[in-house]
């Protein structure tokens, strides 16, 4: 199974107003988005996390821009019609000049869509990353370089006061442009009412099988996880036959809704 046509951030949007779901997957370079995107993946991210899963870094907040830049040029070339995201990396948004620099190098080196970690201070960059044809995803929920703030990697939003806060910071941010939102780690009700409130796509990742789009870090997916498995992790590789099948199998699996299943979410 193939991509025909190329992913876009309009076709996702199309797919949300139809009810239909979507994949994503991080990718790191050229074979592996070449296996995923052919098997049907909408949305490679290339992510930070690859501090964790490539370098052995015990956080995201190693990762350099040149490393950003050069993975996603390795996904690019892969690639087979996927959506192609890019993580802004930790201090790559220190002013708007900062912002607009960062961005357009990773979209030169072949992104489609760059990923920002924050809340509602995102506003104005996001508002100038749009003016500027840019579009942005905006990670909302757990935020990985913000780990050290957070106290940890916890579950966010469970309160009600901070669920309503969530819900309002992602109306704001798609009111500033933003064309996705990524929820990680949130509970599934949260999840929910975000995702109807948003005109935008909604991708989850430990946020229940609400939101329009899933994605799981490639190596959690395909059973090959050093150290902490988080709840929301399933190895898709376990029943598969090989890598391109088990991508398949994920895909299917999201596109159903039969993934993630409340064994992987996570409640109020």
């Amino acid at each position: 199974m193939s991509t025909k046509t190329n992913t876009t951030t309009r076709s996702l949007t199309s797919l949300k107003e139809e009810h239909k779901k979507f994949s994503c997957i991080t990718a790191y370079d050229a074979t592996f988005a070449k296996l995923a995107s052919s098997a049907g993946i909408d949305v490679l991210l290339v992510g930070d996390s690859l501090g964790m899963v490539l370098q052995g870094q015990s956080s995201t907040l190693p990762v350099t821009m040149d490393e950003m830049i050069y993975h996603t040029q390795c996904v690019s070339r892969g690639s087979e019609g996927s959506l192609i995201m890019a993580d802004m990396p930790f201090n790559s948004i220190n002013s708007i000049e900062s912002a607009l620099d960062n961005a357009s190098y990773l979209m030169q080196a072949g992104a489609h869509i760059v990923k920002l970690e924050g809340g509602e201070w995102l506003d104005e960059y996001i508002t100038a990353l749009s003016d500027r044809g840019i579009p942005v995803c905006a990670h909302l929920g757990l935020t990985p370089q913000s780990v050290n703030k957070l106290g940890g990697y916890r579950v966010q939003g469970k309160e009600a006061d901070k669920a309503n806060h969530m819900i309002n910071t992602a109306k704001e941010l798609v009111e500033a442009g933003a064309d996705i939102i990524l929820l990680e780690c949130v509970p599934t009700t949260l999840a929910a009412a975000i995702t109807q409130k948003v005109k935008v796509p909604v991708i989850g990742i430990g946020a229940g099988n609400v939101t329009d789009g899933q994605v799981l870090v490639m190596h959690d997916m395909l059973g090959i996880t050093t150290g902490h498995k988080p709840k929301f992790v399933k190895n898709f590789m376990a029943e598969a036959d090989s890598i391109k099948d088990a991508f398949i199998h994920y895909d299917q699996a999201v596109k159903s809704g039969e993934f993630p299943s409340a064994d992987y979410s996570f409640s109020g």
